[in-house]
Formats: structure tokens, C-alpha cells, sequence
């Protein structure tokens, strides 16, 4: 994945639910090819950061060792703009779980205000069938995986459901300092 839409995660219990958060900056490139004298946030890179932190519990689900691509928006709406000083904040909650993958519901807010909201459908490509499809068996590599999560804060604030502390090792992930 080459941009991320989630800067940092303030809550993380995994197969559970997460928060995540992102600042929208005036120095973002897409605000302004978006509407030129009027900066936005494209509708579009909002479901993105919601499909990534719905993405993340739900790959987390498969320990982080199979490929989980988004497979459909079965519901997502809109509602106002954001704006650049505006930050967005992402609460994913994993509904239904299936062995072909799993729900989420995402709904993202700017302050009080609900911004948008969508229940996403993660398919889960289990690691044979994906290789055989000439698929990856995963989406990222461990190193950049573990990479990403340490800098958004995931294993500072991740808990499993029984409270305990997520760390790089559960998933065999490599440790960062």
C-alpha cells in the first residue's frame, strides 16, 4: 500500500474495535486538485482511511499471515466536507465474521459531527488459494507491516480482548524501538 490514510491510533482492542485518527493538512497535494480555490478532502481518500482501520482488525483477525482485500461497501454515505485543520476520526468495530472474511462498520466524525459512515466487507484470501491465483500471500511485507504499525502507535495502545498488551511477537512481527 503506498498511502496510508490513518495517521495514529489511539485505541486498538484487537478483534474488537479500534480508533484511529487523521489530521488534514493544507500541505496535502490531493486538497488541492480536488476543487482548486476550495481545499477538501476527497470522499474517496475518507473511505480509504476508513477501509484501512476497518482492514486492520480484520486482518489481525488471521494474525496478520493471510491477504484480507476489501471486497465491497455495502453501505457508506457522506455528510459535510472536511476541511484542511479538520481531523478525521475512524471508530472501526468488526461485526460478523465468516471464513470467507468479515464485516466491519466504520463511522468517521470531525469533532461532534458524523462525517461519514459504511459497512465494509473484508474477503479473506487464504494464503493457498491466493498463491495459486498468482496473488501475494499476504498484503504487506512483516518488516513493513511492524514498521507501520509501531509509528501509529497500534502496539503502544493495542490490547487483546483479555487486556493484555499487543506486541510485535504475538504476530511474529519484528520488533522496533
Amino acid at each position: 500500500m503506498r498511502w496510508f490514510w490513518v495517521d495514529r491510533f489511539t485505541e486498538y482492542v484487537a478483534g474488537s474495535h479500534a480508533v484511529g485518527h487523521k489530521g488534514v493538512s493544507l500541505s496535502e497535494e490531493h486538497l488541492h486538485d480536488h476543487w482548486e480555490s476550495y481545499p477538501v478532502m476527497p470522499n474517496t481518500l475518507i473511505a480509504e482511511g476508513m477501509a484501512q482501520t476497518a482492514g486492520l482488525l480484520v486482518s489481525e483477525l488471521y494474525d496478520f499471515k493471510e491477504l484480507v482485500v476489501l471486497a465491497k461497501f455495502t453501505r457508506l454515505e457522506f455528510d459535510g466536507l472536511v476541511r484542511p485543520g479538520d481531523t478525521i476520526t475512524y471508530r472501526a468495530e468488526v461485526g460478523a465474521t465468516k471464513e470467507v472474511g468479515a464485516q466491519a462498520t466504520v463511522v468517521g466524525t470531525v469533532g461532534d459531527r458524523q462525517q461519514a459512515r459504511a459497512e465494509i466487507f473484508f474477503a479473506r484470501m487464504q494464503a493457498g488459494a491466493a498463491t495459486a491465483q498468482g496473488l501475494p500471500s499476504r498484503l504487506f511485507d512483516p518488516e513493513d507491516l511492524a514498521h507501520w504499525l509501531q509509528i501509529t502507535d497500534v502496539f503502544k495502545v493495542g490490547r487483546h480482548e483479555d487486556g493484555s498488551p499487543m506486541t510485535p511477537g504475538d504476530y511474529g512481527l519484528p520488533s522496533y524501538a
